[in-house]
C-alpha cells in the first residue's frame, strides 16, 4: 500500500502515527473510517503488529461491521484475531470469560429495556411504591445514570439518605441489583459498569487485558460517558498506545451521559499527545459546508477547526416557512416529487430530519396522500415486536434457566391454563426458599395452594422446556426456533386466528428463522449466547438498509453517521429546534447547535430548512418564530422558496413573507428565542412604523394588555402579527387596525 497516494496529507499523518497517544479530530465527512482502516492495515502489514494485540471500539454494530470488512479487503485473513466491536460487545466478551470473578455464570442473560422495566416494576410492587408517586421511568433513568457515573446501589443509598424520594429509589435500586444477580442477568448499563468493576477489583485481570490490547483505538470519542472513559483509560495505561477519533462539534448525547470534556481534555489525560485535524470534507457541496461552519462557530466549547471542501459551491440552502405544519409537510412532499421528475434522484436519496419522533405524523399523512413510499427509522424495532420477544423469551430461558423475567413472560404463552394467581404462588414459594422460579417449579408438588389442574399445566410446561434445553447442543438456533414454534403451538395459534394482524406476525416469525439462518452462515461463534447478544445489542441504525427505495424519516440523533443527497430539516422553529429550555441554558443551546451542525452535514447536494408559523403540539395550536439557527447562516448561502397559503385577512390581502431581522446569536433572548430590538419607538408622535413590529418585541393593547410578538408578516405599511398576551393567550392582529403601542 502506498498510503501517500491513497490518503491526503492529514489522513496520512494520522494513519502512520502509531506509538503513543493520538487525538484525531475528524470533522464531518472527512474520511475518518478510511483513516482508521488504513491505520490498522498499516499497523499489521508495515509495523508487524499482531492483530491479537489490537482493539478497535466503535459505537454501533453497523460501524464495526463496516470497519471489519474494509480491513479484510485490504489485508485479507490477517485481520482475523483483532477485536473490532462496540463498547458493549467488547465488554460482553470480557465478562463471559471472567464471569466467575463477578459472581455470575458465563451464560448470563443480557436484559434489554423491556426486561429491565419488567424487573423494576416487580421491585416497586414488592417494596410498595405507587407509580403515581414515583414512575418506573424515573427510577430506570436514575439507575442508568448512576451506573454510567460508576455509582452502585449502596453508594447511591448513602449519598441520598436525607432525601426521602431518592431514598425510596435507592431501595428499588438495591432490590433490582439483587434480583439481577439472582437471575444471572445484567442490564445494558451493567456491561460497562461491571467490566470497570472487574478491572478495579482484580488487578491481575486488568493486567492481562492491558498486555493483550497493546494498541487501542476508539471511534466517536466525543460520545463517551464517564464509565466508558474510565474503561478506556484503564486499558490504555498499560502501553499508552491510545488513539481516539472524534469531533467535539458532533457531541449530541449529553442527555444520556456523554461528556464533551472527555475529548476536550484528552491532551491533559494523556501526556505528549499528537493531535491531527481532518478538515477536508468529501461529502457536502460548498454552500452546505459553509453553512455548517457558520452555525457551529458560535459555540464556545469546541476545538478550533474549519471544514473545507474542493467541491463546487452548489445550490443555496432552501428556506421555506409554511402557515401550518400541514403546509410544511405538503411542501416537502411536492418538492420530493418535483426533484425526482427533474433529476435522477430516487426516493432513498431523501431524508426528513426532525427533532422529535412525534413530528413524523404530518409527513406520513402527506406522503401517503402523495403516494410517496417512506419508512421511519427509530420506530418499533424488529426484536421489540411481541411475537419476536415471546420466542426470544424461550431462547433466553433455554440459555439461562435462572432468568425469572423470561420465564414469567412465556410460562403461559401461548395460553396453557397457568394463570396469574398460579404464577404468584410460585413466586412466593421461590422467595421463601431463596431460589429461582425454574428451580421452584421443579418442586411444584411442594408449592401450597395449587390445584391439581394448575400443577399438571406447570409440569407440561416444565417437560417442554427440559426437552428444549436437552436439544440445545444438538440443534442449530434456527432448528430450535422452529421446534419451539411447533411444539408450543405458537405458530398454529397464529395461523388459526381470525385477527388480520396475526398474519403479519406469522411473517415476522418466519423472518426470525431467516435471521437465525443468516447468523449461522455468517458468524464464527454460532452459539445461542452469541445470537442472543446480537439481538439485544442491535441498534436502529444497524437495521438501516441503504438499498430500500423509500424516503427515510428519522430524528437528527438517529441520522448521525448517515448521509443523503437531499435532506429536509423540518420544524426549524425556536421552541422546537432549539427547544424552549435552550434559551435558559448556554450548555443546552450549544448542544442543540451541535445537533443542528450534525443535521446540516448529513446533506450532500441539497438542503432544505422548513418551519411553520403555527402547528399542533400536544393537542394545542402553538406559534413559534423561525429558528435562530437559520439566522446564523449568512444571507448569501440561503434563499427563500415561498410560504404556505395564509388565511385572507379582513382587507383581503394575502400575506406570505416573514420579516428579515438583525440578529445577535450570542444573546439568549426571552422565551421561544425572542430577542431585544434596538428599533426606535415612535409612539410618542402617535405613529408606529409597521417595520418596528418584529418578533420578540413587547407591545401594549388597551383591551388585551401586555404581550410579545411571536411572528410578523409584512405587506407595505401593514403587518399581520401573532402576539402572545400575558393574560389573554395568543391573538392574530392587523397592525394597521389594532391600537398597539410598542414598549
Amino acid at each position: 500500500m502506498n498510503l501517500k497516494e491513497l490518503l491526503n496529507s492529514e489522513q496520512y499523518e494520522a494513519a502512520t502515527h502509531i506509538e503513543g497517544p493520538l487525538l484525531i479530530l475528524a470533522g464531518a465527512g472527512s474520511g475518518k473510517t478510511r483513516v482508521l482502516t488504513y491505520r490498522i492495515a498499516n499497523m499489521i502489514t508495515e509495523k508487524d503488529i499482531f492483530p491479537y494485540n489490537i482493539l478497535a471500539i466503535t459505537f454501533t454494530n453497523k460501524a464495526a461491521g463496516e470497519m471489519r470488512e474494509r480491513v479484510k479487503k485490504l489485508i485479507g485473513e490477517r485481520a482475523e484475531g483483532m477485536w473490532i466491536s462496540t463498547f458493549h460487545s467488547s465488554c460482553v466478551r470480557i465478562l463471559r470469560r471472567e464471569a466467575e470473578h463477578m459472581g455470575f455464570n458465563s451464560n448470563f442473560t443480557i436484559y434489554d429495556s423491556y426486561d429491565s422495566k419488567a424487573l423494576v416494576k416487580q421491585c416497586m410492587k414488592e417494596i410498595g411504591i405507587d407509580e403515581k408517586d414515583i414512575t418506573d421511568k424515573e427510577i430506570i433513568g436514575t439507575i442508568s445514570n448512576s451506573k454510567n457515573e460508576l455509582m452502585n446501589a449502596m453508594d447511591f443509598k448513602k449519598k441520598n439518605e436525607s432525601n426521602y424520594r431518592k431514598n425510596k429509589i435507592a431501595d428499588v435500586f438495591l432490590l433490582y441489583t439483587k434480583r439481577l444477580r439472582a437471575n444471572n442477568a445484567m442490564d445494558f448499563d451493567d456491561l460497562i459498569f461491571n467490566t470497570v468493576q472487574l478491572f478495579e477489583k482484580n488487578p491481575e485481570v486488568l493486567e492481562f487485558y492491558q498486555r493483550k490490547f497493546k494498541y487501542i483505538m476508539v471511534d466517536e470519542y466525543q460520545d463517551t460517558n464517564y464509565a466508558q472513559y474510565k474503561l478506556v483509560k484503564a486499558l490504555a495505561q498499560g502501553s499508552n498506545n491510545i488513539c481516539v477519533v472524534g469531533d467535539d462539534d458532533q457531541c449530541i448525547y449529553q442527555w444520556r451521559g456523554a461528556d464533551i470534556q472527555n475529548i476536550l481534555d484528552f491532551e491533559k489525560d494523556f501526556k505528549n499527545t499528537k493531535v491531527v485535524k481532518l478538515e477536508q470534507n468529501y461529502r457536502s457541496k460548498g454552500a452546505i459546508l459553509q453553512s455548517a461552519n457558520s452555525v457551529i462557530k458560535y459555540n464556545s466549547k469546541r476545538k478550533d477547526k474549519v471544514l473545507r471542501t474542493e467541491q463546487v459551491i452548489g445550490e443555496k440552502l432552501k428556506i421555506y416557512r409554511g402557515y401550518t405544519d400541514k403546509d410544511e409537510a405538503a411542501f416537502v412532499a411536492r418538492e420530493i416529487k418535483k426533484i425526482r421528475e427533474d433529476s435522477p434522484f430516487n426516493y432513498k436519496d431523501f431524508a426528513i430530519l426532525y427533532r422529535m419522533n412525534s413530528q413524523s405524523r404530518t409527513f406520513e399523512d402527506a406522503f401517503r396522500r402523495a403516494s410517496i413510499p417512506y419508512r421511519i427509522l427509530g420506530g418499533l424495532r424488529f426484536y421489540d415486536r411481541k411475537e419476536i420477544k415471546d420466542i426470544m423469551g424461550y431462547l433466553k430461558l433455554i440459555n439461562n434457566p435462572q432468568d425469572d423475567i423470561s420465564l414469567q413472560r412465556i410460562i403461559n404463552v401461548p395460553k396453557r391454563a397457568i394463570g396469574d394467581a398460579t404464577v404468584q404462588k410460585i413466586r412466593d414459594f421461590a422467595k421463601e426458599t431463596d431460589e429461582c422460579l425454574y428451580s421452584a417449579i421443579l418442586d411444584i408438588d411442594f408449592i401450597p395452594g395449587l390445584s391439581s389442574r394448575a400443577k399438571s399445566s406447570v409440569n407440561k410446561f416444565l417437560n417442554l422446556m427440559n426437552g428444549f434445553i436437552e436439544l440445545r447442543e444438538e440443534m442449530t438456533i434456527s432448528q430450535i426456533i422452529k421446534k419451539i414454534l411447533e411444539d408450543t403451538g405458537y405458530m398454529k395459534a397464529l395461523k388459526d386466528s381470525k385477527d388480520p394482524e396475526d398474519e403479519s406476525r406469522v411473517e415476522n416469525l418466519k423472518e426470525l428463522v431467516s435471521e437465525a439462518v443468516d447468523f449461522e452462515n455468517n458468524n464464527e461463534d454460532k452459539s445461542l449466547e452469541a445470537f442472543l447478544e446480537q439481538a439485544t445489542l442491535v441498534s436502529d441504525t444497524d437495521n438501516y438498509n441503504e438499498d430500500d427505495d423509500n424516503v427515510v424519516l428519522m430524528t437528527v440523533h438517529a441520522s448521525k453517521g448517515l448521509e443523503f443527497p437531499a435532506v429536509f430539516m423540518v420544524g426549524m422553529e425556536n421552541g422546537i429546534f432549539p427547544s424552549d429550555a435552550c434559551f435558559n441554558s448556554n450548555e443546552e443551546m450549544e448542544e442543540a447547535r451541535r445537533l443542528c451542525y450534525v443535521a446540516i452535514t448529513r446533506a450532500e447536494e441539497k438542503l432544505y430548512l422548513t418551519s411553520a408559523e403555527q402547528r399542533m403540539v400536544f393537542g394545542r395550536t402553538s406559534c413559534y418564530p423561525q429558528s435562530d439557527f437559520i439566522e446564523e447562516i449568512p444571507l448569501n448561502l440561503k434563499e427563500n422558496v415561498g410560504s404556505g397559503n395564509r388565511a385572507v385577512n379582513k382587507l383581503g390581502t394575502q400575506k406570505s413573507k416573514t420579516l428579515k431581522k438583525e440578529y445577535n446569536p450570542h444573546a439568549l433572548g426571552a422565551k421561544n428565542g425572542s430577542f431585544s430590538s434596538s428599533l426606535t419607538n415612535n409612539t410618542a408622535s402617535g405613529k408606529v412604523n409597521s417595520k418596528e413590529f418584529v418578533p420578540g418585541r413587547k407591545i401594549q393593547h388597551p383591551k388585551f394588555g401586555e404581550g410579545t410578538i411571536i411572528t410578523a408578516s409584512h405587506s407595505g405599511e401593514k403587518a399581520m402579527l401573532t402576539i402572545a398576551f400575558t393574560n389573554m393567550g395568543i391573538k392574530k392582529l392587523d397592525s394597521s387596525i389594532a391600537p398597539l403601542k410598542l414598549l
